[in-house]
């Protein structure tokens, strides 16, 4: 079995023992009880280069979800572009999107590229994702927001 196929399967038996979506009919915005990105701010990826956990203090709805920020500021330039900082396909693991169906992420398993900001499933979903962020963009782009009909 290939290192793909191997991990392909792993992604789905875990994906589905979570509750995770999976298949087509999801949300248009990946959320774990209504907040994106499982609490972790969108702006500080850019900010901060890294994922920082923001506060219920900080926090906004945007797109059908809550979105949290560490500080005001953060909040104030979500709220001026959202667009600019919330990651690609609502949330869900590009290269699962890019694949043709939906998986959840994890807030460590980040890339920006081309200034937007693209979460995986895991680090190591994260790496196959790596190995070709523009083709996978490519093919991202042309199954979002189809992928959840």
């Amino acid at each position: 079995m290939t290192l793909i196929r191997r991990n392909m399967l792993i992604l789905i038996l875990l994906t589905s023992i979570m509750g995770s979506p999976l298949v087509a009919g999801s949300d248009p915005v990946f959320t774990r009880w209504g907040v994106a990105i499982r609490g972790y701010d969108p702006v500080a990826y850019f900010t901060q280069g890294e994922p920082v956990e923001g506060s219920k203090t900080f926090r906004t709805e945007w797109n059908g979800a809550e979105w949290r920020f560490v500080n005001a500021e953060h909040l104030d330039l979500f709220n001026a572009d959202p667009e600019r900082y919330a990651p690609q396909y609502g949330g869900y693991c590009a290269w699962a999107v890019a694949n043709n169906y939906t998986a959840s992420t994890q807030p460590e398993a980040w890339t920006i590229f081309e200034d937007k900001l693209y979460l995986n499933y895991s680090l190591s979903v994260r790496g196959q994702w790596e190995q070709d962020i523009p083709g996978n963009v490519i093919k991202g782009d042309a199954n979002w927001p189809s992928v959840l009909d």
